[in-house]
């Protein structure tokens, strides 16, 4: 694992209990950024979505690390209330809440300004196929290559594993109220 996944992912990867896994998702991090136009300290500062106005001052990663917290402490509480009857695979989820927006590294790219705008290769190809891309390079299983192909609106037309949907609902609840929140 390169320093610069670790330091955009070193505490999150460790939850990853299979070392295999871990280690194709960090690959496909150090992939992504080494077909991106933007870098790791850009991912510390652009804003986490295009679609929420030009005043989203949370950055990719600190939406990206919530996402990941969110997903891994439902995770972990479906399993402790649910028990046997909704079987959740911690390492599947945890790898694709991580895995869920680096396609986004190349569907983003940003002007002279350091404004981040959606590339022409984000035009044809939007994050969640990218990601699954980036991924299937990688070696990652198709269990977590679901996650990052179901997670955003695509997702709407399959089905969807528990996994799938606690990192929908993660993303989700912590992008909508920056878009579409009632304000009173």
């Amino acid at each position: 694992m390169t320093d610069r996944v670790k330091q955009l992912w070193g505490q999150e990867l460790m939850w990853i209990e299979n070392t295999e896994l871990r280690q194709k998702v960090a690959d496909t991090w150090e992939l992504a950024l080494s077909k991106s136009k933007l870098n790791a300290d850009d991912l510390q500062k652009i804003p986490f979505t295009l679609l929420a106005g030009p005043n989203l001052k949370v950055s990719f990663m600190d939406h990206k690390r919530l996402v990941v917290h969110i997903a891994k402490d439902s995770g972990l509480k479906m399993t402790e209330f649910l028990k046997d009857s909704l079987p959740i695979n911690q390492d599947v989820l945890i790898a694709g809440a991580i895995l869920a927006d680096v396609g986004k590294l190349l569907e983003y790219e940003k002007d002279e300004t350091g404004k981040s705008y959606q590339g022409n290769y984000g035009k044809y190809l939007r994050h969640p196929f990218s990601g699954v891309s980036l991924a299937e390079q990688c070696g990652v299983p198709a269990e977590v290559c679901h996650i990052i192909a179901a997670h955003a609106d695509e997702g709407d037309m399959i089905k969807r594993t528990a996994e799938a949907y606690i990192v929908h609902h993660a993303d989700f609840m912590t992008f909508l109220p920056f878009k579409d929140r009632l304000k009173i």
